[in-house]
């Protein structure tokens, strides 16, 4: 058996390229195998997979020698074989040329989650081949395939205002220079990419000084592994508004912020989360800065038109398909370090154990699907054996915000 017996060994999915699936559809395609001359086979199968994996080292000792704790977690979503050449105890002879083995699996019905790359921690999707053949290494091919769940922003959860009002008290030292107020709402908690958030808010400053307010959208991602959580976050768009003087009060009526092309928020996972905030906030003179949070929730079908629930699926696919094609828009600066939005206390904060579930039943029921993950859309990345975020030799002490 000569390494040259195999021309081609090839797998193809049907459809296009940037395909994406959801629960309950159906993933087919066929495997190439192209044979320079007959060819003994004894076996030749495809899996299919879906794992989410969360996974980090801490240093627990320093010095030389470091000792790191590993903490890893994973949830299997999906897991079929079909058998293209049954072993029976006898090889398959194939002829020279080229053959073509079609297969297909249907993903579960129960709802998967949507395709991540992170920096602790994955949900993917592939399907693996293997062809065993007589006094001969195990040839094996793999290609993953894209996942999105949808979320569907016409529920009433994600249609509901959110506001909110905080307050703090400016002081040096023992005394005080006044109070600085922020009162924000928005129309709804449901949004996709592309869409402008109109922000409606009131700055109260009472204070002898002067203060900016600014409004922030934030990515957070969660990774839990062991009763452990570790975060990542990041501010992924931002409005700055004008200077409100001393011992006055400014008003926005809908100042719009855009959503940058982000992926959806992942909530369904249990040790990967992705969740979106929207930050109203003012740097208070003499004290920490004051930030009103409004929860959002990233969405993969827009808005219906005049409350309408009757948009024909293609309609809402095609609106999909745009948000696939979307750039960052250009920024005349870029958005700032989350450590610079966080307020002292949540900075120094340790956080240690997951935050409690969210009832979200009814949204994640549509049956469309939608964009890719990551708010710059890159593809599934080739499989390979190597991790592609190895840790580091030298690693950092834990950092719950990297």
């Amino acid at each position: 058996m000569t390494f040259n017996t195999i021309k081609s060994f090839k797998l193809e999915f049907d459809g296009p390229g940037d395909a994406v699936y959801a629960s309950s559809e159906i993933l087919s395609g066929k495997v190439v195998l192209e044979l320079s001359r007959d060819t003994k086979v004894d076996s030749m199968k495809v899996l299919g997979r879906g794992v989410a994996t969360a996974h980090w080292l801490e240093n627990r000792s320093g010095g030389m020698n470091a000792v790191y704790n590993d903490y890893t977690s994973k949830i299997s979503y999906f897991r079929k074989r079909q058998h293209l050449i049954r072993d029976n105890g006898e090889h398959t002879l194939l002829s020279a040329g080229r053959h073509e083995f079609p297969f297909s699996f249907q993903l579960p019905e129960e709802t998967l989650v949507t395709s991540f790359e992170g920096k602790h921690g994955s949900i993917r999707y592939w399907v693996k081949v293997k062809l065993h053949r007589p006094w001969a290494t195990v040839r094996k091919i793999k290609k993953e395939f894209t996942v999105i769940e949808p979320i569907d922003i016409n529920t009433p959860a994600l249609l509901a205002p959110q506001a909110g009002t905080k307050d703090k008290m400016a002081r040096v030292w023992y005394r005080n220079f006044g109070q600085v107020s922020i009162t924000a709402k928005i129309d709804r908690k449901g949004y996709t990419p592309g869409e402008v958030i109109p922000v409606f808010a009131e700055f109260d400053n009472a204070t002898s000084r002067s203060v900016v307010p600014k409004a922030y959208i934030t990515q957070t991602q969660t990774f839990i592994a062991r009763g452990t959580m570790k975060q990542k976050q990041a501010v992924v768009a931002t409005l700055s508004g004008d200077v409100v003087g001393a011992q006055r009060r400014e008003t926005w009526q809908g100042r719009a912020i855009k959503i940058p092309p982000v992926g959806p928020s992942i909530l369904q996972c249990r040790i990967i989360k992705v969740e979106y905030m929207l930050r109203v906030c003012v740097d208070v003179p003499g004290t920490s800065k004051l930030c009103l949070e409004l929860p959002l929730v990233m969405g993969t079908i827009p808005l219906h038109p005049f409350g309408s629930r009757t948009s024909s699926v293609s309609s809402q696919y095609s609106v999909n398909l745009e948000w696939l094609r979307m750039a960052i828009p250009e920024q005349p600066e870029p958005p700032p370090d989350y450590s610079s939005v966080v307020t002292d206390e949540e900075a120094e904060r340790n956080i240690t154990a997951p935050h409690p579930e969210e009832d979200l039943s009814g949204i994640m029921e549509h049956p469309l699907r939608a964009f890719v993950q990551e708010f710059r859309f890159r593809p599934p990345p080739v499989y390979c054996e190597i991790d592609p975020n190895p840790q580091p030799l030298n690693m950092r002490r834990r950092c719950m915000t990297c």
